[in-house]
């Protein structure tokens, strides 16, 4: 049971530096533009750092400054799949609420 928490603590701690390298490294590349599968990009998201749209994210949904930024990349895509679901749910009012 120790050896887990170590190993999941180990994993979680190689996870995070190797997140502060992707974030550096990507910063210091031309954003990629056009359509992401398929889906065309408004232009103000395409010229956004990822710190904005972090920030766009955590002021669209009311989120406390920089929870969205510190979530690791696959909680990121968690919470945007559940709201995602959300927003794609009929409405209480279409639902005759």
């Amino acid at each position: 049971m120790i050896k887990m928490k170590l190993r999941h603590r180990v994993i979680s701690k190689l996870i995070d530096i190797m997140g502060h390298v992707y974030v550096y490294l990507d910063s210091k590349m031309p954003p990629v533009t056009g359509p992401i599968l398929g889906l065309e990009i408004d232009d103000d998201f395409e010229s956004m750092t990822r710190r904005e749209l972090c920030n766009h994210i955590e002021n669209k949904f009311g989120l406390e400054k920089d929870s969205f930024w510190f979530l690791q990349s696959t909680q990121k895509i968690r919470y945007c799949c559940q709201k995602a679901r959300e927003l794609m749910q009929p409405s209480k009012m279409d639902r005759g609420y």
